[in-house]
């Protein structure tokens, strides 16, 4: 009776810590501004900007060309940096950390995957997979055993050792979504994901970020399909570098005002 009993006060103790995790707050952006300076002066691109993303959720964002999205996806996956404003990923303020830092939090916690799929030509499905591991410090067998377990996962353990010239786009794309995983990330941040794949291929790679977000990792992608955004559990839609619609925030934190 009382490992019966010890048993479910440990499961009741993970279950608390793992709803409270779920409630954390991988991303936070507040009045986030970016402008690129021109020969006729500051041109804003992001204006007062302000989004929470907690873990596990699973957030399209949308908007038409030249609306900021782009813009904001690489101040989130810290390929760039904005203006004014703040943005905490996972409990670290970018801003105030050095560029190595940001590097080792952006290898630990984001996994990117590409319109364009951004493969190495040379190199196996295997060792295409592995890569971020290599900057890891991983050893070659470690890597390859964690490589191999992904590309099982997503269905392409039978052309590990094949090259990307040799698979299809849809294959591609499921080689990198592996590559994102491999690091263990709690985000994935996904660049149009299937802006290169026909309809049905689209959405046997929509159900594979489905399938992830059930397993508890946090997805942000940017889609202009309106079919790909409903996959998501919540939709933010830019608008001349605001954003203007919302489904999973309360009003008061969807329209921000000019930044000063």
């Amino acid at each position: 009776m009382r490992l019966i009993k010890g048993r479910a006060t440990i499961m009741a103790r993970a279950a608390r810590e793992c709803s409270k995790r779920m409630q954390q707050s991988v991303i936070e952006v507040n009045h986030l501004y970016k402008a690129y300076q021109t020969a006729a002066g500051d041109f804003p691109v992001l204006k007062d900007v302000n989004l929470q993303v907690l873990a596990g959720d699973y957030v399209a964002i949308m908007g038409p060309s030249g609306s900021g999205k782009s813009t904001f996806m690489n101040i989130l996956g810290c390929l760039d940096m904005p203006t004014a404003g703040s943005y905490v990923l996972d409990g670290y303020a970018v801003a105030t950390m050095a560029a190595d830092q940001v590097a080792k939090v952006r290898n630990q916690t984001i996994g990117f995957v590409f319109q364009g799929f951004n493969l190495l030509a040379r190199a196996s499905l295997l060792d295409n997979v592995a890569l971020p591991l290599v900057y890891a410090g991983v050893s070659k067998e470690a890597r390859h055993a964690r490589a191999s377990l992904l590309l099982e996962k997503v269905g392409l353990s039978k052309h590990m050792h094949s090259h990307p010239n040799q698979i299809s786009g849809g294959q591609q794309q499921r080689v990198a979504i592996a590559r994102a995983l491999v690091n263990q990330p709690r985000l994935i941040l996904a660049d149009e994901p299937t802006g290169n794949l026909d309809s049905t291929t689209s959405e046997e790679i929509m159900a594979i970020f489905d399938g992830l977000n059930q397993e508890g990792i946090t997805i942000v992608l940017v889609t202009h399909e309106t079919d790909i955004a409903e996959h998501a559990k919540r939709q933010v839609r830019f608008l001349d570098g605001r954003i203007v619609q919302d489904t999973g925030a309360v009003a008061s934190t969807v329209i921000g005002h000019d930044h000063v």
